[in-house]
């Protein structure tokens, strides 16, 4: 195969695409891929494109520049979202950040409000139409146009069940009381929300687009998951597996997400056919040489810590932790690791930081490599 491809370093033997499967299928690499989210850092998009950014006064294109130069994969970037306050249709209202977005208020106070309100967004998903030619060609638009912008930088798009956009719209101290007084409610909404995304998963998959994708659903704090085991066994862990299960019938990968420690999960979560995990936060006891040891046919990503080390740390810290994780775990030989950040590049990270952690990639090659 020609080695006509776009390269981050000079010794790059495999094209980004290449070195993407071989990490999903287990197989050597020439050196460990790198996995990140790079829409929100001014700092960050300054120091690769050269720009002069102010705030957050920089583009979409921006962004997508500084993917091509940094990464392999990438979660699909978004320009900055202003500082404008939100109102929707049924009432919520956000205050933007530039970076992030939080509820202000909700139209609903208690639990029959939160249960009156999914009433009405389940009978909105039953009468929406579902139009497949239409929902492929958006995607496959989307898909492109963003390829075009990111040169051979593969996209891992997401996949939702919908359980974490309940639990968040409704707010976690309501959704508490909500769950346990109206699970049919819960119940009905989450069979359609799960069946629409089959529909949309047979529709838009495609290899040749992407072959892995990612399944992001929080449900864990610090010291373990929100909810009891039950509950995730039929809200989260059944709408999973469907999804997985959906993915893997076009031949394409997931990986699943979740912040904080959900260790003691990762055998559920396994069970449900997930191929490897994401955002793995060292300070909730989430170490990915520990895991990708005990775990070694899974795919591990993001156990570079993202606060105390990329915020507050020093670039030689950075590259002894992705030296530590590279050599540690064997990746090289045995692929089945990304290195990336456990908290994406948020702005508090400082950008000499990542710069070392992509450095730190490059200065470690497979020296028994060969195409």
């Amino acid at each position: 195969m020609s080695e006509n491809f776009e390269k981050i370093f000079e010794t790059d033997k495999m094209s980004k695409r290449e070195r993407v499967e071989a990490t999903l299928l287990h197989q050597p690499v020439d050196r460990v891929a790198i996995l990140e989210q790079l829409s929100y850092n001014p700092g960050v998009i300054s120091m690769y494109t050269g720009k002069e950014i102010k705030d957050f006064n920089y583009t979409l294109d921006d962004i997508c520049e500084v993917i091509r130069k940094t990464t392999d994969l990438i979660m699909p970037p978004c320009a900055p979202l202003g500082k404008d306050q939100l109102t929707t249709d049924d009432g919520f209202i956000f205050q933007n950040d530039n970076w992030t977005r939080w509820h202000v208020s909700r139209p609903f106070n208690d639990e029959v409000g939160a249960r009156d309100w999914l009433i009405q967004q389940t009978l909105k998903l039953h009468e929406q139409t579902f139009d497949r030619d239409t929902v492929r060609q958006e995607y496959r638009d989307y898909m492109t146009d963003l390829q075009s912008k990111i040169g051979d930088t593969v996209i891992l798009n997401y996949s939702y069940t919908r359980m974490c956009t309940v639990y968040d719209s409704i707010g976690l101290e309501i959704f508490t009381f909500f769950h346990l007084d109206y699970p049919e409610v819960l119940n009905d909404y989450m069979q359609i929300a799960v069946e629409q995304e089959l529909q949309r998963i047979h529709a838009v998959a495609d290899k040749a687009l992407t072959p892995v994708v990612l399944i992001p659903e929080d449900f864990a704090t610090k010291q373990g998951p929100i909810f009891a085991p039950d509950f995730l066994q039929k809200y989260h862990r059944e709408p999973i597996k469907r999804l997985v299960d959906a993915w893997h019938e076009h031949g394409i990968k997931v990986i699943f997400h979740s912040d904080g420690n959900w260790k003691k999960a990762v055998p559920d979560l396994l069970a449900c056919g997930v191929d490897g995990f994401y955002c793995l936060e060292p300070n909730c006891g989430m170490d990915i040489v520990e895991l990708k040891n005990a775990y070694p046919q899974v795919v591990w990503s993001g156990g570079v810590d993202g606060v105390n080390l990329m915020e507050r740390g020093v670039p030689a810290d950075v590259r002894n932790t992705v030296h530590r994780h590279i050599y540690e775990t064997n990746a090289l030989n045995t692929g089945g690791m990304f290195v990336a950040t456990s908290s994406e590049i948020n702005p508090q990270i400082k950008p000499e930081n990542f710069k070392a952690m992509v450095e730190a990639v490059g200065e470690i090659v497979n020296p028994d490599f060969v195409r």
